[in-house]
């Protein structure tokens, strides 16, 4: 463990998250602040035509905060294990080239997402303000849901970028799973909309819903459903939770298991 955030390490992983941040925006004219328009623009033109032209999201307190959020929740997963998809491909030169640990470069990508979390945060806490959002008390849980997040995420992206290495086929196969689950996941549309509870229950078995919503109930309102809410029992959170390990634990055992062949696979 005391080898594994050793000071070179950590000073190395510390250079890998200035470069990669660096290398994103390079050679473009607005630079890091598409970390806050990306999401911001992408909010603008949903909220137009699911808000005013379809009336989604009327009955919920504060929507354009509820629908935000959902967003940058969302964006921030799959930021990270797209990015973390293709690092180690991406730093095949430097793998042929230096002893390095291979989980190094996936975490980088990953911090380089937090980041970017980070930085949209802002415009949330900005939204929150001009929304006449109250501050609530539930507000503490956010960062723990986020860890939850960030957990299934770098499960996930350990997997993808191991995966991706021999099997290019990866990168389009997630991109379809990720335009499909993004449809999946009440993230333009409240839960309420959808007419059977039995399928509202399904869905927030995904982890994803259910760290959407209980982002939403924790910071914009308490009429956002929740698994507790739904089955009335507290230890179905079990269940995504569940999932979300078993996603570390699969991602930590494979990306061990070929990390000693990159190098002669990429």
């Amino acid at each position: 463990m005391n080898h594994i955030f050793s000071k070179k390490n950590r000073s190395l992983l510390a250079e890998l998250v200035r470069t990669d941040f660096k290398l994103r925006y390079q050679g473009s004219v607005l630079g890091y602040a598409w970390s806050l328009l990306r999401p911001l623009l992408l909010f603008l033109t949903l909220f137009v035509v699911f808000v005013k032209f379809l009336k989604l999201g009327v009955e919920v307190p504060h929507f354009p905060v509820y629908l935000l959020l959902g967003l940058v929740i969302w964006n921030f997963f799959a930021e990270m294990t797209s990015q973390s998809l293709g690092s180690i491909v991406g730093r095949g030169d430097l793998i042929r080239k230096i002893r390095i640990p291979r989980w190094m470069i996936v975490l980088s990508s990953s911090i380089s997402a937090l980041i970017n979390l980070g930085l949209t945060l802002i415009v949330i806490i900005a939204f929150m303000y001009f929304n006449h959002v109250n501050l609530m008390r539930t507000v503490v849980w956010f960062p723990l849901i986020m860890i939850q997040v960030y957990v299934l995420a770098l499960g996930v992206s350990l997997f993808l970028a191991a995966a991706f290495v021999k099997y290019r086929d990866m990168s389009y196969i997630w991109e379809v799973i990720m335009q499909a689950a993004f449809y999946v996941t009440p993230i333009l549309y409240p839960l309420s909309r959808i007419p059977s509870l039995k399928y509202q229950k399904l869905l927030l078995l995904n982890p994803m819903a259910t760290a959407i919503q209980d982002a939403r109930y924790a910071l914009v309102t308490h009429s956002s459903p929740t698994i507790d809410t739904l089955y009335g029992n507290h230890y179905m959170r079990l269940v995504p939770y569940g999932i979300t390990f078993i996603a570390l634990l699969v991602g930590v055992l494979y990306f061990k298991k070929k990390a000693a062949h990159f190098a002669e696979d990429l």
